[in-house]
C-alpha cells in the first residue's frame, strides 16, 4: 500500500509540474494540440446543431491555418481573418444564448403570473389563537435521603527501597 501511495505522490507532484509548465506559455505542441482539437470539437458541434455559419467558419478557420504561407506578412493577415471570423463565431453562439436565456425569462415570468392568479383565488381563513396556560404545583419540602457508604480496607504497602547510582562524571546520565 505504501508503495502504490508514493506512485500516486509522484504522478500528482508531475502532474502538478506540466500543468504548470503548461500555462506558464510552455510545450507550444501542446497548446497546438488543444488549439486544434478545440476548433475540431467545434466544428463538429456545429455540424451535428445544424449552424452551417459556424461551420464554415471553423473550416475557413482550419484551412487557414493548415495552408502554408509565402510570406509572414500574409501569414499574419489571415491569423487575424480567422480571429475575427473565430470572435464573430463565438459572438453568434452569445447571441443565440442570449435568445435561448430571453425565451427562457419570458416562460418564468409567465409562470410568476399564473402562481400569482392562482394565490389571489386562495382564501386563508383568519384563525384565532389563545395562549396555553400550565399550571406547575409548587413544592415547598424536598425529601431527604440518607444513604450509607461503607468506607474500604486500609491495605498497607510495604516501602520501596531507595536505590542510588554513583556516577563517575559530573555530567548528566
Amino acid at each position: 500500500m505504501k508503495t502504490q501511495a508514493w506512485g500516486w505522490l509522484a504522478v500528482a507532484v508531475l502532474a502538478a509540474g506540466l500543468n504548470a509548465n503548461y500555462h506558464d506559455g510552455g510545450m507550444q505542441w501542446a497548446h497546438r494540440v488543444v488549439d486544434q482539437i478545440e476548433h475540431n470539437s467545434s466544428a463538429v458541434m456545429a455540424l451535428a446543431t445544424g449552424h452551417a455559419d459556424q461551420f464554415l467558419t471553423e473550416a475557413r478557420f482550419l484551412t487557414t491555418r493548415s495552408e502554408v504561407a509565402s510570406c509572414r506578412f500574409s501569414e499574419a493577415i489571415a491569423r487575424a481573418q480567422s480571429r475575427i471570423d473565430e470572435s464573430e463565431a463565438n459572438f453568434d453562439r452569445f447571441r443565440a444564448m442570449s435568445e435561448r436565456e430571453e425565451a427562457q425569462l419570458v416562460r418564468l415570468e409567465a409562470n410568476r403570473a399564473r402562481i400569482e392568479a392562482r394565490m389571489a383565488q386562495v382564501r386563508i381563513p383568519a384563525i384565532a389563537f389563545s395562549p396555553v396556560v400550565v399550571r406547575v404545583p409548587k413544592i415547598d419540602i424536598c425529601p431527604r435521603i440518607r444513604v450509607s457508604v461503607p468506607r474500604p480496607p486500609h491495605v498497607q504497602m510495604p516501602r520501596m527501597p531507595e536505590i542510588h547510582i554513583a556516577s563517575a562524571s559530573a555530567g548528566p546520565v
